[in-house]
């Protein structure tokens, strides 16, 4: 028989195999910087369409087992991503520092479209090619596995991380941190493998740095194009940040929605009229407008006697229909949360910066571009997480929300 000491030593042993080392440690936070980088009249639009599309062609690509490719799916050209949250993230040692677009609908981290990747003793390449496609571009090159540096006190190491050698879609920026569900990595290498690839936050919880599997986001409106106005909370949530208590929803089981934050949710207009009944949609930080497929767009359109603009594409309402204008209702998890009619509107400030003109009033919802009852019938963008605050719990498989001191702002 094993002595007492030698079997209690074992057993440690495997009990620390088995699991993530767990460090008692204050969740940190990364600051995040929205950029306006709009170079066509249409651009924003058509950035969230095209990226809606691939979305929904991946997810249920993948949970028909079968590859995804961006080709059969995406005909209309987009020159950049519109509006973006942009974290700093170091590479390397000494690190390289790299902005990287916040995107929670994908997975993969990745560097290379702006500044070069810079090799340090960390870096190590592996036999393996990567390649992702967004809707609102792609990226092809090698995998390497490096040490990344999040923020003070948040260094993973080994982590992986594409390097592109060809990328379309992201000037003005270096890359991605993908934050989106793991599952997602699967299939973006070459040699094609079953594998997953873990995502920044997976490693960060595994490897013992924060002491929950989960971030939290918070948002800011504003009316400059570039701004510091955002923020990631590694390993848990900011108090400071929200109001109130947060109301958690799980992860939809309706595909294509369940391959991403995908959630159930039914939207208002005012007190009666219906938008969309209980369906499922999905959370993304990389979408910029509300995204509602075509009944549910039909019908807002109606309600609120919007017409299109041919200038942004966006509907357009005249100053006394926005003074009429009543609040959208978002219904998920048991609670409900109220946008109101400030929050449904372009910033009238950036007017100009998507071809629009000084004095008219935009509204940030808009066709998904695809019927009801696909799957994924609406998509929260920014519009609507910078009026909330949002968590993304990969532990327990759900997504937060909860009001914040900017959620009836009249910034716009």
């Amino acid at each position: 028989m094993f002595p007492t000491t030698l079997l209690t030593t074992l057993l440690l042993a495997l009990s620390v195999a088995a699991n993530p080392v767990l460090v008692n440690r204050s969740p940190v936070t990364l600051p995040i910087s929205r950029r306006l980088n709009l170079t066509s009249v249409h651009n924003l639009l058509r950035h969230d369409q095209n990226r809606a599309k691939a979305l929904k062609a991946k997810g249920a690509a993948k949970a028909a087992g079968i590859s995804f490719s961006e080709d059969a799916v995406i005909s209309s050209q987009v020159d950049n991503q519109a509006v973006t949250y942009v974290a700093t993230v170091g590479v390397g040692s000494p690190a390289t520092q790299y902005d990287l677009l916040v995107d929670t609908g994908s997975s993969n981290t990745w560097v290379g479209a702006g500044k070069a990747y810079v090799k340090t003793s960390t870096s190590t390449q592996t036999s393996n090619r990567v390649s992702v496609t967004y809707g609102s571009g792609s990226f092809s090159g090698t995998e390497f596995t490096d040490q990344v540096t999040i923020a003070s006190g948040l260094v993973i190491s080994k982590q992986s991380i594409g390097v592109a050698s060809r990328s379309q879609g992201f000037q003005g920026v270096d890359g991605i941190i993908g934050i989106g569900p793991v599952d997602l990595t699967v299939d973006t290498l070459s040699p094609a493998t079953s594998s997953t690839i873990p995502t920044v936050t997976d490693n960060l919880f595994s490897q013992g740095t924060i002491s929950a599997h989960e971030i939290g986001i918070s948002f800011q409106p504003s009316i400059t194009g570039d701004d510091l106005n955002g923020e990631i909370t590694w390993g848990g949530t900011d108090s400071t940040k929200f109001t109130g208590s947060i109301t958690f929803i799980p992860i939809t089981s309706t595909s294509p929605a369940s391959e991403f934050w995908g959630i159930n949710q039914s939207i208002r207009y005012g007190t009666s009229t219906n938008i969309l009944s209980t369906t499922a949609g999905i959370v993304d930080t990389g979408t910029t407008l509300i995204l509602l497929s075509t009944q549910g767009f039909n019908a807002y359109q109606k309600a609120t006697g919007a017409v299109n603009d041919n200038n942004t594409g966006l509907l357009r309402i005249t100053s006394a229909q926005f003074s009429n204008l009543q609040s959208l209702f978002f219904t998920t998890g048991g609670a409900t949360f109220e946008l109101t009619a400030n929050a449904q509107i372009w910033p009238r400030a950036l007017n100009t910066d998507i071809g629009g003109v000084a004095n008219s009033i935009y509204l940030i919802t808009n066709s998904l571009g695809t019927p009801s009852g696909e799957g994924l019938d609406f998509i929260n963008g920014f519009a609507f997480l910078e009026r909330f605050y949002s968590v993304f719990d990969t532990a327990n498989k759900r997504v937060g929300f909860a009001t914040t001191s900017f959620t009836k702002a009249t910034t716009n």
